[in-house]
Formats: C-alpha cells, sequence, structure tokens
C-alpha cells in the first residue's frame, strides 16, 4: 500500500547501504533490485485494485475474463487457462469458481474430451472485461515512467523472465 505521506528517504537505499556495511556487499545489488521491484509491484497493484474495484474483480479474475475475451471461442480448458497465466489449477479453479458464482464465465463440457471442461465466457462477462480494460488502459497510460523508460523496463524484465526459464521463445 502507498504511503499517505513519501518517506522522507528511500528505504530500500537505505536497506542496500546497510547490506553493504554488513559485509553483504557482493548481494547488495540483488537485494536492491528485488526488494525495488516487489515495491513496485505493491504499488502498481493498488493502483490496478482500486480501478478494478467498482467491476467487483480482483486482477486474477481480470486476466482470466480477458483472456476468455481474447479467444477465438470465448472458451478454453482449464488447463489452457492454468498453463496461459502461469498459475497453479487449483488457482484456476478458485478464480472460476467465483467469476462462475458471479455470471461472468460458465463451465461446459469439452466435446473433444469428455474428461475435461471448458471454461466460456458469458456476455456479462464481456462486457465487465470491456469495461474494466477501459478504466485499466487509464493506469496502463501513465504509471509514471516516460515510454522509453516503460520500454527498457519491459524489456529487462522480459530478458530476465526468459533467463529464469518462463518462456523459450527467442
Amino acid at each position: 500500500m502507498t504511503a499517505t505521506r513519501p518517506l522522507p528517504m528511500d528505504p530500500i537505499a537505505e536497506a542496500r547501504r546497510q547490506w553493504e556495511d554488513h559485509g553483504w556487499a557482493d548481494a547488495a545489488p540483488g537485494m536492491e533490485a528485488v526488494t525495488a521491484v516487489m515495491r513496485a509491484q505493491q504499488i502498481m497493484l493498488t493502483r490496478i485494485e482500486a480501478a478494478l474495484r467498482p467491476f467487483g474483480i480482483s486482477f486474477s479474475r481480470y486476466e482470466l475474463l480477458t483472456l476468455l475475451s481474447f479467444t477465438r471461442t470465448g472458451m478454453l480448458p482449464m488447463s489452457k487457462l492454468s498453463a496461459r497465466l502461469q498459475v497453479h489449477p487449483t488457482s484456476v479453479t478458485n478464480t472460476v469458481d467465483r467469476l462462475e458464482a458471479a455470471g461472468l464465465v460458465r463451465r461446459r463440457p469439452d466435446p473433444a474430451d469428455g474428461r475435461s471442461r471448458l471454461v466460456a465466457i458469458t456476455d456479462a462477462g464481456r462486457d465487465v472485461a470491456q469495461r474494466a480494460t477501459a478504466d485499466l488502459n487509464g493506469v496502463f497510460a501513465d504509471i509514471g515512467l516516460p515510454e522509453e523508460d516503460l520500454e527498457v523496463l519491459a524489456a529487462i524484465l522480459r530478458r530476465f523472465r526468459q533467463q529464469a526459464g518462463d518462456f523459450t521463445e527467442s
């Protein structure tokens, strides 16, 4: 959560100084980078959650609805949702349960695989995804960094994710 008033100093920079003073200078840059990314994620998530609050959905529910809305048929098997969202199947099940209870998706038998279930977006789910995207695009369009910095940041994080085994595409 963002503090109501900015702190008079950067606590992450202070943590780095402490790391170095305690003899951990070799780990200090990594600690600072990880901590800064985690704090930036908190700030961004707070903004995203504020934009999504009027729609009664979390970011994970928004991601699932949007993924379904991007598909040709408006539906995907649970296993593909899990893989594409990069979350555990149990998390997808929980998210689908909540979206289904809200009438935004429905489960259907998979005609190609009798053991599998498809998740289909409803008209109400499409509407929520479209309206939420309009509001979120306001957040995405102005996160507080110039576009050239955003391009550099995205490239750095993409390279990190690829090297970490997140994906194999070159």
